[in-house]
């Protein structure tokens, strides 16, 4: 596949909204696309309802009743953690969006428990039976899925504007379009939106492997912005031999050193306790303050965490294990795609962003989202960017003369390199950057610049290299996606001299009032960092969109 659109494609649709990503955030925006009445088409990287972080274990969901005072402690309890960045007029959006969303979930025949008095519990999904659900619900509303068909690059079209993608089918090597119909002259792939969730570096958190950041890569190449990516050094506490980060249940948990001594200090919710001593010597966990009685529950509720317990004959609740910290990168994190206004549309016209691919500081600041936060935030934003990508696919109405689309792919897409890329030594060389606690857990001045030289030079020999078939193509983009991604992270990180919410930085531990904004960033061969104040208008925000 060349960067020059040809017409060698087995595969050539045309549609009114193109979804990229089949997790909670791009099932949401289909349906909410396919409901307001325009033709949808979502491919998936994976399995559409299988694949991604959400559909293999619980999610907990960030549902409040409308109550003035529990929505009130629910707003409150972020702002101080994620260095009072968020915004509540935001927040107050999310949860309004998503009480009505999960009510919707349990219309559809979702199968939510009771509680002792006999009341629906709705703060928690089962990742399977919601994306099965989800899955049956947008094919319900004619929604075209392609599955194991990741999308490789956007198309624009004359004036700028995102006006589909290109992609291939992992088995069948088929390489599929979606785009206008240009012998019929007229617009019919109109809006696109990125739901393809963050960047976990592949660092083998349980379905994480499909989250690279093609996402970022993709609408970073059409021109859009990111933002908070310094926010994105989430780790989560993992036994030494599972890969399962579900962290809830270590809020029970005692962690001790190998001889049984009690780490003083170290939490759940101080992690950065449990990093410092990992970088000397191992750290076991017992979940020993979880009463008898609570037990079974804990089991049903997350299955998939005592797997791996049960397989090594372990038992958490009375023997001690082994545990480590796993970078979930921007996944947990709170930085992506800059969002410009109430419709989720990024910087570039045409273009979406919801889900882990957005920026999630509107609601979260710069401390992590979780599991409840981020889940709120797929299931809102996937509502708002369907609908509105529906509303802007209908503005355009036909045109009558005949407009060009182009790929604007570049990693991997050009084919007069000389060099063979080695995408396995690319990533190994990635991961070294970002894994370590002491390189982006705890961050210097010194290391962030030595990191950032490397990732450098690692971009350049991407761009110097090719690609000889799909499948290395597929390889390639997921490793330039993740360089970028680095790059974004540690150069904001660079800018955002101060320690804040999850960043922290060594040579700067004190929150800085005077650095109580949001940091933008962009680029590719040469990355960029700008201040952005908060809290810009909806009505300056559109200004800026427009403006790009």
């Amino acid at each position: 596949m060349l960067k020059t659109l040809t017409t060698d494609f087995e595969l050539d649709l045309e549609t009114d909204v193109l979804v990229i990503g089949g997790g909670p955030a791009g099932t949401w925006a289909a349906w909410s696309a396919a409901s307001s009445g325009a033709r949808v088409i979502l491919v998936d990287k994976g399995y559409c309802g299988t694949t991604g972080c959400a559909a293999v274990s619980g999610n907990g969901v960030w549902y409040v009743p409308p109550d003035p005072e529990a929505r009130e402690i629910a707003k409150a309890s972020r702002e101080s953690l994620g260095g009072f960045l968020s915004d509540r007029n935001w927040m107050d959006r999310v949860l309004d969006q998503t009480y009505i969303n999960v009510n919707q979930l349990a219309e559809w025949g979702y199968p939510f428990p009771t509680d002792d008095e006999g009341k629906p519990y709705r703060r928690s999904l089962q990742g399977p039976e919601y994306m099965r659900l989800m899955r049956r619900q947008i094919q319900r509303a004619r929604v075209k899925i392609l599955d194991n068909s990741p999308a490789l690059e956007l198309l624009v079209d004359d004036d700028g504007a995102v006006a589909g993608a290109t992609g291939v089918n992992r088995q069948t090597g088929e390489k599929w379009i979606v785009r206008r119909r240009e012998a019929a002259c007229r617009q019919t792939s109109q809006s696109t939106i990125i739901a393809t969730g963050g960047c976990a570096f592949l660092s083998k958190a349980l379905g994480c492997n499909v989250l690279t950041g093609d996402g970022y890569l993709m609408a970073a190449e059409a021109g859009a912005e990111m933002s908070g990516m310094e926010f994105s050094n989430a780790y989560g506490i993992s036994a030494a031999f599972s890969s399962v980060t579900k962290t809830l249940f270590y809020n029970w948990a005692t962690f001790t050193y190998e001889d049984g001594t009690v780490i003083p200090g170290a939490s759940s919710h101080r992690r950065s306790v449990i990093a410092e001593t990992l970088l000397q010597q191992p750290v076991y966990a017992i979940i020993d303050k979880a009463a008898e009685s609570m037990r079974p529950s804990m089991r049903l509720a997350q299955p998939n965490f005592f797997l791996p317990f049960d397989r090594a004959g372990i038992d958490p609740f009375t023997q001690r294990f082994p545990v480590t910290l796993r970078l979930e990168g921007t996944v947990r994190g709170t930085g992506g795609i800059r969002i410009v206004d109430e419709s989720c549309s990024s910087s570039i016209r045409g273009l979406y962003a919801a889900g882990d691919a957005a920026t999630r500081e509107l609601i979260c600041g710069g401390f992590t989202g979780g599991g409840s936060h981020n889940a709120a935030w797929a299931i809102s934003s996937g509502y708002w960017s369907g609908k509105s990508a529906a509303e802007y696919s209908r503005s355009l109405g036909e045109y009558k003369t005949q407009r060009h689309v182009k790929g604007v792919g570049e990693v991997g897409f050009e084919s007069d390199r000389s060099q063979t890329l080695a995408t396995d030594e690319i990533i190994q060389a990635v991961q070294a950057e970002v894994f370590p606690y002491e390189k982006n857990y705890f961050r210097t001045e010194k290391g962030l610049t030595e990191s950032l030289g490397k990732l450098n030079h690692l971009w350049q020999e991407l761009r110097s290299s090719q690609v000889k078939s799909n499948k290395e193509l597929i390889r390639a983009r997921e490793a330039a996606a993740m360089v970028a991604t680095a790059r974004w992270m540690y150069s904001s990180a660079i800018e955002r001299k101060e320690t804040r919410g999850m960043h922290k930085h060594q040579d700067y531990p004190e929150l800085d009032a005077n650095q109580q904004h949001h940091l933008i960033s962009g680029g590719l061969d040469r990355v960029w960092v700008k201040s952005q104040p908060l809290h810009t208008t909806e009505k300056s925000q559109s200004k800026i969109g427009a403006a790009v």
